[in-house]
């Protein structure tokens, strides 16, 4: 007898949950359906290092685990994320921030939303989104994070353009606008042209109307690279080798004199084109390529006022991370030129994201192309 009735006990209690686990599942609706079905998810794929050195020593493709979406996070799905310089010398530990470790590489890219937690109104699934700081760890499938690390992005460009639009065309923007106030019929000159910084530089000048002289340096088959140049908007485009005063002489019969200089070579190719800044005129270095100190004339420091400044976009994204709306402004701005066509996707290589490795080997081999990790 008490056996029976411990039995139907038991049935009752087991009733009473399935019912309540049923009531629950309706009651919390679409979102909580979706919760649901996310416990499902646990964990992606990821490019995880824990020590720094060569990529092929420190880099390995682990399962790392996603944390359930809460109610101010965000799901995305990876769709791309770049190789940049930063990215392999973060691996190194010889870039200006080290991540703590063990971390993901990939501090660029763009991901496609899945899912938003209940408090999440700014981003809604299927949005396309960009990392607001560096160090978001782009290399992996899949990412749960809240929704004030990401800002969104129009679908209607290429996933490779919203994939590179967040350091190199920003690191362009900022340095055009933020040192001196530039206006139509203004001229700025920079080295490195050809890089990706360079060719953005020349684009959002073109839109603005500022001449740019662009300098680059000797190689084979450099007549290509001239016409590439000018193709993109460059006013003037010549080599290290002729950037002499006579020269130049005969660019400035045509265009004042630049106001800005952008140096990315340092070196004798930084002091080159600071030679040519007329007074009162700034300087940006924002890398070093040449691995060189830049000679610069103290005569014109002094009696010129040319002033030297350096720009580090993650020192910047990390003094304005409170200030998303000036953020915002800046990829508004960037991807609006994308979608005119006055802002062309950067030549790159794309490679499967299982193949990082051919990636990062060419990456450390060849900087004039990006190589770009493919999730999707």
């Amino acid at each position: 007898m008490e056996s029976s009735f411990l039995v139907s006990a038991l049935k009752r209690t087991h009733v009473f949950r399935l019912s309540f686990y049923k009531q629950l599942w309706y009651s919390q609706g679409q979102f909580g359906r979706k919760c649901a079905r996310q416990a499902y998810q646990t964990s992606c794929e990821a490019l995880v290092y824990r020590t720094h050195g060569h990529y092929k020593d420190v880099l390995h493709l682990e399962k790392v685990p996603l944390h359930y979406v809460g109610d101010e996070d965000i799901h995305i799905r990876m769709l791309a994320a770049p190789v940049n310089p930063a990215d392999i010398n973060m691996l190194q530990g010889t870039y200006g921030i080290i991540p703590s470790l063990p971390a993901i590489g990939g501090n660029e890219g763009v991901g496609k939303v899945l899912n938003v937690g209940s408090e999440v109104h700014n981003i809604k699934p299927g949005d396309w989104v960009i990392p607001v700081k560096s160090c978001f760890g782009t290399w992996r499938t899949e990412a749960v994070c809240k929704s004030s690390e990401v800002i969104s992005v129009p679908k209607d460009m290429s996933v490779i353009s919203a994939a590179t639009l967040g350091v190199n065309p920003c690191t362009a923007y900022r340095m055009l606008m933020d040192f001196v106030s530039l206006q139509p019929g203004d001229t700025i000159i920079q080295n490195g042209a050809n890089s990706a910084v360079g060719q953005a530089v020349i684009q959002i000048c073109a839109s603005m109307g500022i001449n740019t002289i662009n300098v680059i340096r000797d190689r084979p088959n450099i007549n290509n690279l001239i016409d590439k140049l000018h193709f993109l908007g460059a006013n003037y485009v010549i080599t290290e080798r002729n950037s002499s005063e006579a020269e130049m002489g005969n660019i400035f019969k045509v265009v004042p004199r630049p106001i800005l200089a952008l140096n990315c070579i340092g070196g004798s190719s930084a002091g080159s084109i600071f030679t040519h800044l007329q007074d009162g005129s700034t300087m940006v270095t924002y890398g070093g390529m040449s691995k060189k100190p830049t000679p610069l004339p103290a005569k014109a420091m002094i009696f010129q006022n040319i002033k030297i400044c350096g720009f580090w976009m993650t020192q910047w994204k990390q003094n304005h991370k409170h200030d998303l709306e000036r953020l915002k402004t800046m990829v508004c701005y960037l991807s609006d030129m994308v979608q005119k066509g006055k802002l062309l996707e950067p030549l790159c290589k794309q490679v499967p994201f299982y193949d990082y490795n051919t990636a990062l080997q060419a990456s450390m081999e060849m900087y004039s192309r990006k190589y770009v990790l493919r999730m999707d």
